[in-house]
């Protein structure tokens, strides 16, 4: 072995010193699979009735990835952040173990961050913005590589696509800082409209702020025409998650989507992330579950890979 010289030493230090320090990656590199079912994820909002709580015993969390690997012969789940019993660190590994040990990934978290993104009063703001980083962290914790922030209402205030890009621009580059890409859902119709999300997605301009488009939520508006618009900006703007659904219920009401339809936006789109089972119609969740993946499963299969890079 060649001797060290304190001459050699001192010039391995200043070398070492003065290259640059490692960044993040400057955009997200996530490598998809191909295969469609390797494509499908299910989420565990639609067994919200049978998760563990405090005042329901249930299935817990740690064994939601094994209990989907055994129904469904699925191996990517999301889990919804009011699921988590803890955000501890010890908890939080607990958890990631009971997915490897099930050979599964997280695929998203979908997260409440307490407070509106847009509200008037920068108090609250600034609460919700610790709400994205908090998650974001829980994310890197537990191996996601994302996480869904929800954008919930301002008591008296409408939404405002300034407070709302502000806002996001700091919690897109704490994630891009971690690695971590911030979804948004066209969810609530007023303070989740798809079109007021893309305005605030290209407001921030940022690939680490990203839309997740769900198939049925914009069809509670009752105009088809307007839920396939809304579904198609949402897809221009996605990355790495979706929802799939084939219907909606509210109030009694049912609202219906055609999957092969919204399979053909997102091909058309580009688009090569995760479809997420986030079943909402008639029924239980285990059989409605069942019956989105086989859906999935044939339009995926019939339209074949998308033909666009994203």
């Amino acid at each position: 072995m060649p001797s060290i010289t304190r001459r050699t030493f001192i010039e391995t230090c200043a070398a070492l010193a003065a290259a640059p320090a490692a960044r993040p990656s400057a955009v997200p590199d996530i490598h998809f699979p191909a295969a469609p079912r390797d494509r499908l994820a299910v989420a565990s909002y639609p067994f919200r009735n049978f998760m563990d709580r405090p005042s329901h015993p249930g299935l817990k969390l740690t064994d939601f990835a094994s209990m989907v690997v055994e129904k469904f012969g699925i191996h990517n789940i999301e889990p919804l952040s009011g699921h988590f019993p803890s955000t501890e660190p010890g908890y939080l590994e607990e958890l990631r173990r009971a997915v490897e040990q099930a050979h599964s990934h997280i695929v998203n978290i979908p997260a409440s961050v307490g407070a509106s993104l847009y509200d008037p009063d920068p108090e609250r703001r600034d609460k919700a913005i610790a709400g994205g980083k908090k998650w974001v962290d829980v994310a890197v914790a537990i191996g996601s590589p994302s996480i869904r922030v929800h954008i919930q209402g301002a008591r008296g205030a409408p939404p405002d696509v300034g407070r709302t890009a502000e806002s996001l621009k700091q919690v897109a580059e704490y994630g891009a800082a971690k690695s971590i890409v911030i979804n948004l859902e066209n969810d609530d119709l007023v303070s989740e409209d798809a079109f007021f999300l893309v305005k605030a997605i290209d407001a921030v301009n940022s690939p680490w702020l990203r839309g997740l488009p769900d198939f049925g939520n914009s069809m509670m508006k009752g105009d088809e025409d307007f839920n396939y618009k809304a579904v198609e900006a949402m897809f221009r703007h996605a990355y790495n998650i979706s929802h799939a659904k084939d219907s909606e219920v509210e109030n009694g009401k049912v609202f219906r989507v055609s999957m092969a339809r919204t399979f053909e936006i997102a091909k058309a789109a580009g688009y090569r992330g995760y479809f997420s089972m986030e079943w909402e119609g008639q029924g239980g969740p285990y059989e409605g579950t069942q019956t989105l993946l086989d859906e999935s499963l044939k339009d995926l299969q019939d339209s074949g890979p998308a033909s666009l890079p994203h």
